[in-house]
């Protein structure tokens, strides 16, 4: 078959890390890309064509679309792309707040034909693909309860401008921008949270989005949850413990561009309830690859050319993440007040 032609909105630290998997994956060819940094259009010495605005791009004969967007627009650029009947791959979060997912769902119900996925990089780690295997297989019995930790040092990131500390650009804080992920792999472990309680603060910072969300959550089948998710974690941290029946899995560590989450690691503690007496044996697995970035574009490819669904990071997917988020911010009611959040169960598919 003749290469998926693709274009990349967004032409940032992200984009260019897609440009990557896309030049290196045998099935796709780059067309254009399109980012507000550019003052004109034009064409790179490669033959790649550039735009200021992504209007522009989607004029461009095209298979694919690449978002990576700020929150304020990826919902419109993506809705856009679907009505020129092409395929979309979207960065996480899906937009600002639930209304722009409503929208997404809306239009993408149109084209039963087109593929759409969210970039919720995090599930293709392999410390996480191993965590996932041993829970399914049942060796270490059901989930008790899990704890996790996403933190950083301050909202603005990779020396950007600061759209991240704007409610009106961005939608949320450090709970949308970073910790969904945390969020997001919960709901991979353990299924859907039905009951939150949460405390969200902007005391630090001072911006108009959250530098703090502490959240206490539970599934149907009762097991619990603990997360924080932070803007003033001065040492980078990334940890989740999942406590099981027979046992323990701890995620330690994310491999990520700044190299500051420290090393990737899986922890597997089998327990002896009647003779270790609280000191259970132990195995750590050290990583030191990262290929999420690839391997989530060419499932994403694949599900294209072999018409099958996506796996990982499908509307549904990126609905349910999005709207435990915004459960957490609502289940706070003074941050609900202030902010006036809409109640994400009115939202419904």
């Amino acid at each position: 078959m003749e290469k998926l032609r693709v274009g990349i909105c967004g032409y940032g630290i992200v984009g260019k890390k897609r440009r990557i998997c896309v030049d290196s994956h045998p099935k796709l060819k780059l067309i254009a890309v399109c980012d507000k940094s550019f003052f004109e259009s034009g064409v790179f010495q490669d033959g790649i064509k550039y735009y200021s605005d992504y209007k522009n791009i989607l004029e461009e004969k095209l298979d694919i679309l690449i978002v990576c967007m700020t929150n304020d627009i990826a919902a419109d650029v993506v809705i856009s792309a679907l009505q020129k009947d092409l395929h979309v791959f979207c960065e996480k979060p899906p937009g600002r707040n639930m209304s722009d997912i409503q929208r997404v769902i809306k239009c993408i119900k149109r084209y039963p034909g087109l593929k759409l996925m969210y970039g919720f990089n995090h599930r293709y780690h392999y410390s996480v693909i191993d965590a996932l295997s041993i829970i399914r297989s049942g060796n270490l019995g059901g989930i008790i309860n899990m704890r996790g930790v996403y933190g950083k040092s301050k909202l603005v990131t990779f020396k950007q401008s600061d759209w991240r500390t704007s409610r009106k650009i961005a939608g949320g804080g450090v709970l949308l921008d970073q910790g969904i992920h945390m969020v997001d792999l919960m709901r991979l472990f353990a299924g859907e949270f039905i009951e939150v309680s949460s405390y969200v603060s902007n005391k630090f910072w001072g911006f108009d989005v959250e530098d703090n969300a502490y959240a206490l959550m539970s599934t149907s089948k009762g097991v619990i949850a603990m997360l924080h998710s932070s803007a003033t974690q001065w040492r980078h941290r990334f940890e989740l413990e999942i406590n099981l029946e027979k046992g323990a899995l701890v995620l330690g560590g994310i491999l990520s561009g700044t190299k500051s989450y420290g090393s990737e690691t899986l922890k597997i503690i089998w327990s002896d309830m009647e003779s270790d007496n609280g000191d259970p044996k132990e195995q750590t697995t050290l990583y030191n690859k990262d290929d999420s970035w690839a391997m989530e574009i060419n499932e994403f490819v694949n599900s294209i050319i072999s018409s099958k669904p996506i796996a990982n990071g499908d509307i549904v997917d990126a609905y349910q993440t999005m709207k435990l988020v915004y459960k957490i911010y609502f289940s706070d009611p003074k941050w609900r007040a202030q902010y006036d959040i809409e109640d994400p169960d009115m939202n419904a598919l």
